[in-house]
């Protein structure tokens, strides 16, 4: 199994990202301290979109969703999967009705 150490502490990353962002190079940070470059970019892109920051670094690039926009695109997507079972319900269950009185459902065309 692959090694895998702690993660790095919430105040240790915080600090990392101020650092980023008051000017200082993630490949320097990198070489005084242990996380990767790429490591410390990922934290700041992270903060950026959580923050609501969504400047773009190449064009047509995703700048990704805020905190907000993920939490509401999870809401929207289980209420669709609830509506979309609801719906099913409704259609088998007019379906059985129909079959059961011999009736066709108000609002559909024989044609």
């Amino acid at each position: 199994m692959p090694k895998t150490r702690p993660a790095y502490p919430a105040e240790f990353r915080r600090q990392m990202v101020d650092l980023v962002r008051a000017g200082r190079d993630p490949t320097d940070l990198a070489r005084e301290f242990e996380p990767s470059g790429q490591t410390i970019r990922n934290w700041v892109a992270e903060v950026d979109r959580g923050e609501g920051r969504r400047e773009e670094k190449l064009p047509g690039a995703d700048p990704g969703l805020t905190t907000a926009e993920r939490d509401e695109l999870v809401r929207l997507r289980r209420e669709n999967r609830q509506l979309k079972l609801e719906r099913d319900i409704l259609s088998r269950a007019t379906a059985w009705f129909a079959r059961e009185t011999g009736v066709l459902p108000s609002g559909s065309s024989g044609s």
